[in-house]
């Protein structure tokens, strides 16, 4: 049985289920052409719908808001499935005009998608596992792991309605990657779909949301096979295009009973997402017995072993310095283990008597440990039960996100049943901040709270939250369909995957505090009349759904704003579009802002979604800026290539910073977020500073005088690894991925980079390195520059070879055996404790074998990053190179003597201090090294020599898998590994560590952004109240939601007056240093005793020369300043900050006082 599906301005449908026809009320069709599209994988340009003239078909909706018809009616979805058990299979399918779908159109791709991400196989047969393309995908492999993105290349997605929540779910799936992607909506494009579906302007009104939208969709992934339908979504439907993943969003809540029932009797995993104004709902059913096979999506805990005991408790030690973390009732595996070897490579169920040990068992019968070994945790895998979403509607489970409001989702629960039981009975939705309807809308709550109940669902009703909801919920906020989008997006990952814990099962979201302080009251007080703040739009616009929930005198003043965006990356790009679609910098007076320093590579496309393959090269803050011009043309947007550092402050000035409403963060490393929140703190303006870490994300809001700063907190740094660890005792594999990192970089960078310089000039050269250098480093800097441009530098690529095969042997075999010969196996130390035991792993030699794949990886890398630098011709020929090698002549290693290895970090340092020591004792005169340097320069090749010479040194580039950066760092990595008997790594996981890549995903860059703008919306509200903003923790595997207000910043007192770290003295106008020390003491009651600028001291009576001193307290305190600093202040810079130590009238000491800013221009 087949539905007739509605028209676009009707959503009234009557369906009957399983056997006979149904009838729907509509009110105007969709074209009489077929509408199932593939993507054909043509290189079309991401706007070419946004050059069609503007639409003429609207009517104007004022009359319907007047006359409280439903403002929602305009932007309502068509039904999307009759879903019956019984079904005659059919070779058509019905469209939503009853005419037959041919769906033989093939999908076509170019020979340059077949480089792309999944190789799919054309016939449907074919479980042939999809080649993932690591280039495009590493970061989000980071997160979801090989097996998890394998299963997602294979999975089919239906996502139904292609307003702006159905576009975000689609945009973040397929960007992660799913086999297929059917968009499908019969709606055709209004007003009110275009304050938040980004893919649409005024050009589309009247045109099929799901065709217009597949034409954008279609360009973010070419090898997700992306297609849309209007057709009458049935069993049939399902079963043609296999969907395994059924996403609805924004439907009747009969339609989610009827889709929800089909789709849990036949195993189809259901997500039902919906936004309602500023709430947002999200249902997951997953079936019965769905396997979660990672429930947090930590990587497995390693640990050292120490000891273990043979004994009935089979008592495991680790290193003493950190907890073990690992959990009572989890499973370990041991590997490495010596002597006690029966534990390598088996399961063991743990118990944790104490948090650094745990026990196995009874190791009596085992043999006696004897050293090494690493434990790591085993993840089980863990099945959850999904109730029908029928069931769970009347018994829900809730997820609790904000503290603060415990009651809100049960709350909600109600509301969002409410808006179904108040359409039915009034046809209609509730017009916008109407009291009558709102009042009418509490009854509706009230009684379903208690309707078929033994206890109410809730005892803490809140009417205010109830009549906001009813007051807003005709309304559409592009943030909030970001931050219900992305989780949504993550859940249909998961219900493919398995991989991370699903929502169990409803999920509740809202942000009533972005309306005006006066209305939401973040209290359960409850008003008998809500004051109407907003003057509801009537005519439309692009901002129509926005203007509803706030009115068209707060979208005037989204219009003025102007904001900077720090950033363009995968966060800069969906803040860009939220900004767009809010309609920020939007009108003459307002300007975006947007900066960034890098150029796009293709590891960008997986979540930067503004970026397309053609874009690639190209700098990411122009691209963004054109891409996000081309969705709402109003935008006022200037892109910069410039990052925010003190060297650009003549470009982001005074002037620059004085002029913005606010900031958003889209950084990716702490020190740029601490100067930018220092700009921030200086010039009074507030930041939104965000970030993600896989499933994880944050977001702090910075308000001034509210809120404590960025950087008044740190996180704790990462723990180092001791050096004397990294250089002879490594026992992890991140021990020796970072020393392979080090070791590329002593080889193929900083030589070359040495050679250079000497080349641009050989005496300034030697007198940097006199100067400069410690006497260790003087001859170390001199021999590479020596061996770089001496006669022994290569001259062919047989050259390079043998320095490569020489180099393995002194890495891998001599550098081991000569360890070894100074600490012998047996090695007993003064204690008369085995020198190599605990986290000393004893080494053993690598014998060199060219049939060893891993030996020659090492030799082909090694040599060909050498030719590069003289540029020698390079060579993947392995053949060629392992002949080559075979006829090299190694000579046997001796051990030498004397040679010195240092124990631990403590040696290392006293032999630093003693190497200072001689520096210091020699720096009068001319030391014997310095000797040894000019004859080392004398013996290097004369100017004249070398001028023909060309050095180019290597810059790591972990994303080029062509410049034998990753084989060389992965090959020595592994190798070293196999000296010290560590477990190897694949290339992957080093690529990972040694380039600190940040596992990324696009859907928690899409949800965390869609919290940013929540709170920007704040801002420009101007909220006066620190409850009224809220910092966020987020981590989608768990999954967590945790919201909280902000920190107040740390009051501090001077006299009788208290400041913050926002607080400063305001000088204006250049004043003689005499009058500004009057200035404070009449002012504020101190008395300056030094004034300070940076590092520069200004004023000091103690230090002023007498002879000067009188002419020097008429001076300005800028002539002052030039004349300490022996430099002239810049042009652009307005004001300095000055720096006070004090003394009250009395002459008692201040502590602490605020800083001054001296504005002298």
């Amino acid at each position: 049985m087949s539905t007739t599906p509605q028209g676009s301005t009707s959503n009234q449908d009557e369906i009957t289920l399983g056997t006979t026809t149904t009838t729907t009320t509509t009110t105007s069709t969709v074209s009489q052409q077929e509408h199932t599209a593939i993507n054909d994988g043509s290189d079309s340009r991401r706007h070419e719908a946004f050059d069609l003239p503007i639409s003429k078909k609207f009517k104007s909706s004022t009359t319907l808001i007047k006359n409280g018809s439903d403002p929602t009616s305009m932007s309502s979805n068509c039904n999307t499935a009759n879903l019956v058990e019984a079904m005659e299979h059919t070779n058509g399918e019905t469209n939503c005009n009853g005419k037959s779908e041919n769906n033989n159109s093939q999908h076509t791709t170019t020979s340059q998608q077949m480089a792309g991400v999944f190789q799919h196989q054309t016939s449907t047969s074919s479980m042939k596992t999809p080649e993932i393309d690591e280039g495009l995908y590493s970061r989000q492999l980071y997160v979801m792991g090989r097996e998890a993105m394998h299963q997602l290349a294979s999975a089919h997605v239906l996502i139904s309605g292609m307003r702006g929540l159905g576009v975000e779910i689609a945009k973040n799936i397929i960007l992660g990657g799913a086999k297929s992607v059917i968009v499908h909506d019969c709606g055709n494009v209004e007003y009110a779909d275009l304050s938040s579906q980004y893919y649409f302007t005024e050009n589309n009104i009247g045109q099929n949301r799901a065709e217009v939208s597949n034409k954008h969709l279609s360009d973010l992934n070419n090898y997700v096979n992306v297609t849309f339908s209007s057709a009458t979504v049935d069993d049939a439907f399902l079963l043609k295009h296999k969907v395994n993943v059924y996403v609805l969003t924004d439907a009747d809540l009969e339609e989610q009973l009827k889709v929800g029932k089909h789709c849990h009797e036949h195993k189809i995993k259901f997500v039902n997402a919906n936004t309602k104004g500023l709430f947002g709902q999200i249902f997951c059913d997953f079936g019965l017995d769905f396997e979660v096979i990672d429930t947090n999506g930590e990587n497995p805990l390693t640990q050292i072993v120490t000891e273990i005991s043979q004994d009935e408790a089979g008592v495991v030690f680790m290193s003493t310095d950190t907890r073990h973390g690992f959990e009572d009732g989890s499973y370990v595996t041991f590997h490495g283990v010596k002597g006690m070897t029966e534990v390598n490579e088996r399961e063991f169920k743990i118990s944790v008597p104490s948090p650094y040990t745990f026990t196995i068992g009874d190791t009596r019968n085992y043999g006696v440990y004897e050293g090494g070994g690493t434990v790591t945790e085993v993840k089980k895998p863990e099945r959850v039960n999904f109730k029908p979403f029928s069931e769970s509607l009347k018994d829900p489970e809730l997820l609790v996100c904000d503290f603060a409001k415990m009651s809100m989702p049960a709350n909600l629960h109600l509301a969002f049943q409410a808006f179904a039981r108040f359409k039915q009975q009034y046809n209609s939705s509730p017009k916008p901040w109407d009291d009558s309807d709102a009042d009418k809308f509490v009854e509706i709550v009230e009684k379903l709270n208690t309707e078929n109940r033994e206890q109410p669902l809730t005892d803490e009703l809140n009417k205010h939250w109830i009549k906001l909801f009813a007051k807003t919920c005709t309304g559409d906020l592009c943030p909030m369909q970001a931050v219900i989008g992305g989780i949504a997006a993550q859940e249909a990952m998961k219900a493919v995957t398995g991989k991370f814990m699903p929502i169990r099962q409803f999920f509740y979201f809202d942000a009533i505090e972005c309306l005006p302080e006066n209305v939401f009251l973040p209290s359960n007080e409850v008003t008998t009349e809500s004051p109407t703040v907003v003057n509801l739009p009537m005519k439309p616009s692009r901002y129509l759904s926005q203007e509803i929930i706030f009115g068209q005198d707060f979208q005037e003043k989204l219009g003025k704003s102007k904001y900077f965006v720090v950033g363009s990356g995968a966060i800069g790009c969906e803040m860009l579009k939220n900004f767009a679609m809010m309609g920020i910098g939007c009108s003459e007076e307002g300007y975006v802002y947007v900066t960034d320093m890098d150029s796009i590579e293709k590891s960008n496309l997986n979540r930067q979604f503004l970026f397309r393959s053609w874009d690639i090269g190209k700098m990411k803050s122009t691209v963004a800026a054109e891409a996000v011009k081309a969705m709402n043309s109003r935008m006022n947007i200037r892109a910069y290539v410039d990052g925010v550092l003190p060297e650009t402050e003549h470009i982001f000035n005074d002037q620059y910073f004085e002029d913005l409403d606010g900031l958003v963060n889209a950084l990716d490393n702490v020190k740029a977020r601490q100067y930018i929140d220092r700009r921030c703190v200086y010039y009074q303006k507030p930041l939104v500073d965000s970030g993600t870490l896989g499933t994880k994300a944050s977001v702090q809001v910075v308000v001034p005088f509210l809120t404590e700063s960025y950087s008044s907190t740190n996180d704790p740094p990462d723990p180092s690894v001791p050096m004397c660890t990294l250089r002879n005792f490594p026992n992890l594999i991140e021990h020796t991925i970072e020393w392979a990192r080090d070791n590329f970089a002593g080889l193929f960078t900083i030589p070359a980079q040495q050679a250079e310089e000497f080349m641009r000039g050989a005496k300034e050269f030697a007198e940097r390195t006199s100067k400069n250098h410690s006497e260790y480093d003087k001859t170390e800097i001199v021999e590479n520059v020596k061996r770089m441009l001496g006669s022994g530098r290569p001259n062919s690529l047989s050259d390079c070879i043998c320095w490569a095969r020489h180099l393995f042997e002194q890495q891998f075999h001599n550098t081991i055996a000569q360890l070894l010969f100074n600490f012998p196996r047996d090695h007993v130390t003064s204690k008369g404790e085995r020198f190599w035991s605990g986290n000393k792993r004893c080494p053993h030699v690598l014998n060199f074998d060219v049939n060893n794949p891993l030996h020659l990886d090492f030799v082909v890398a090694a040599s060909n990053l050498l030719a590069h630098i003289y540029q020698i011709p390079q060579t993947r020929d392995r053949k060629l190179i392992a002949e080559q090698v075979a006829t090299i002549h190694i000579p046997e290693f001796k051990p030498k003597a004397g040679i010195t290895i240092h124990e631990n970090d403590e040696q290392m340092r006293a032999d630093n201090d003693r190497q200072k020591n001689i520096t210091a004792m020699r720096k009068n005169g001319q030391s014997a090294n310095d000797i040894e340097i000019e004859q080392l320069l004398d013996r290097l090749p004369s100017p004249e020599k070398i001028v023909n010479i060309k050095i180019q040194p290597h810059e790591f580039e972990k994303d080029d898998d062509t410049n034998f950066h990753m084989d060389y760092i992965t090959a020595t990595a592994n190798l070293r590994a196999e000296n010290y008997e560590i477990q190897t790594a694949d290339r992957s996981k080093i690529k990972r560590i040694a380039g600190n890549i940040i596992p990324a995903i696009a859907t928690t860059t899409a949800m965390v952004t869609g919290l940013v703008c929540l709170e920007v919306y704040k801002f420009i509200q101007g909220h006066k109240k620190i409850e009224s903003y809220r910092n966020g923790f987020v981590n989608l595997a768990l999954p967590f939601f945790g919201f909280s207000e902000p920190v107040p910043p740390k009051r501090q007192k001077y006299l009788d007056k208290e400041f913050s770290l926002w607080d400063r003295f305001e000088v204006k106008g250049d004043m003689s240093l005499e009058a500004f020390i009057e200035y404070f003491k009449h002012t504020h009651k101190l008395v300056p005793n030094m004034v300070s600028a940076g590092m520069s001291v200004i004023y000091s009576p103690h230090f002023m020369r007498q002879a000067s001193k009188a002419q020097d307290m008429k001076r300005k305190i800028s002539e002052l300043f030039e004349t300490v600093t022996k430099s002239k202040i810049p042009p652009h810079v307005r004001s300095l900050t000055l720096d006070m130590l004090c003394d009250d009238l009395e002459g008692n000491d201040v502590e602490d006082v605020p800083y001054i800013k001296y504005t002298f221009r």
